[in-house]
């Protein structure tokens, strides 16, 4: 399947896939991004270069609010070299859709830099377990309106010891009409 046969995708995000040179969907795209789009939950396993980002980054941007300044979907990362390249794939999709933001935090950089990113308004929140939570403690990231949480490489976020990090993020999401 060619991404142009996608019908509930934007021209502008069709157009990025083509100016990043991508004409057919991999496999786990042609699985996933109907299934998301439809607004199914779902666990993918595929090998690294398989353009997972792509499989979960169309159905985000194409379900985010431009108009609202807050986040509406996380994704999380168990390194920041991970974080940096899923937030610029982001970007890349993105680059048709001005009102988009997307904001990439992650442990080993200053918090100030990225709170006034964030406080500036993001619908797209790329980060690292644990500077999201420095982040939240700090009141610096609103969680009332997330939607959509992918946990990529969540294998190796559990390898690395984040498993009490993570439960505790999707908590969050989970009883965010609690929290607003």
């Amino acid at each position: 399947m060619q991404f142009t046969e996608l019908t509930n995708v934007s021209p502008e995000i069709i157009r990025a896939t083509q100016t990043m040179g991508f004409t057919d969907m991999t496999e786990i795209q042609e699985k996933a991004i109907p299934l998301m789009l439809a607004g199914h939950d779902m666990i993918a396993k595929a090998p690294t270069g398989t353009g997972k980002t792509v499989a979960f980054g169309i159905p985000i941007l194409s379900k985010v609010d431009p108009a609202s300044l807050k986040p509406q979907a996380v994704i999380l990362s168990p390194t920041r070299e991970l974080a940096q390249q899923i937030a610029q794939d982001l970007q890349n999709l993105a680059q048709f859709l001005p009102d988009i933001k997307i904001v990439c935090v992650y442990g080993g950089a200053g918090m100030d830099k990225q709170q006034r990113q964030l406080k500036a308004g993001c619908q797209i929140v790329v980060a690292t377990p644990g500077r999201l939570m420095d982040h939240y403690r700090h009141h610096a990231i609103d969680v009332s309106d997330v939607k959509t949480v992918v946990l990529d490489e969540a294998d190796e976020m559990l390898n690395m010891g984040f498993y009490k990090d993570v439960k505790y993020i999707i908590d969050l999401m989970k009883h965010r009409e609690s929290l607003s």
